[in-house]
């Protein structure tokens, strides 16, 4: 799912702020910051406020690096925020393909 979102990524003592390319069930595709370093198998923390109202947290291991990107796939989602997240890719899902009962 492609949305325009921003992200604050920590690890450590390290904080970048990028934004979402793509966002699924299983993980996350960002925006590489410029000034970003790591490597893959690294955990991070993410934070992505969706809209203005949304505000999910996750933990999440690096599991590819791209010229432009990083992709993440979640180690970790707390369960106040599971049903959040759900609810975004699912409302998403039901635009693309509209459920009819």
């Amino acid at each position: 799912m492609r949305i325009s979102s921003a992200v604050l990524m920590m690890r450590g003592a390290d904080v970048w702020s990028t934004e979402i390319e793509d966002i699924s069930a299983t993980g996350v595709l960002l925006v590489k910051p410029d000034d970003w370093k790591g490597k893959v198998g690294d955990l991070y923390s993410l934070d992505m406020i969706v809209g203005e109202e949304l505000n999910i947290h996750v933990e999440a291991t690096l599991a590819r690096v791209l010229d432009s990107s990083l992709g993440f796939a979640y180690a970790r989602i707390p369960p106040e925020k599971e049903v959040p997240l759900w609810n975004l890719l699912g409302g998403y899902a039901d635009k693309l393909e509209p459920f009819d009962k």
